[in-house]
């Protein structure tokens, strides 16, 4: 276990110490290929790292298109919004393939919030540095739809 998550992207920057802490908090789940791990409105279970396989994250929209988001695949981390915002998920995420999850439960990332601040912090600080990524290239797409409007 602390092998596979040592190569999680989410967890790259905790040390030996740290990442055996992790794996005791960690749950294995399994999902096969068109299986849901959540779906839209589903209360929030956690923190989802992909250890092997693909996940969909997508959304329906009101004339009952499915909308992919995103596709994650090994070493990727989703439910980070839920588990930040203490809300509820705003999309599905759906297995692509055969799928194995470790998840870092909502009241376990909670405990360590107010427990393992230090470890919480290098998760919390890799979400951010992850997030701001995303948004640049959601920014960059917008522009060059614009300039090429």
């Amino acid at each position: 276990m602390i092998k596979s998550l040592k190569h999680q992207f989410l967890l790259e920057d905790l040390d030996n110490q740290e990442i055996a802490k992790i794996s005791k908090i960690i749950q294995k789940l399994n999902f096969k290929k068109g299986e849901y791990m959540f779906k839209e409105k589903d209360d929030t279970k956690g923190l989802y790292l992909i250890n092997s396989g693909q996940v969909e994250i997508a959304k329906v929209t009101s004339d009952g298109w499915k909308q992919t988001l995103a596709v994650f695949s090994k070493g990727h981390f989703f439910g980070e919004l839920s588990i930040l915002e203490k809300r509820r998920h705003e999309a599905h995420a759906i297995a692509v393939e055969n799928t194995e999850i470790l998840l870092i439960g909502k009241e376990d990332f909670e405990k360590m919030e107010k427990e393992e601040s230090p470890i919480a912090f290098k998760i919390m600080k890799k979400i951010a540095l992850v997030m701001c990524k995303n948004l640049r290239r959601m920014n960059d797409k917008f522009l060059k739809a614009l300039i090429s409007y």
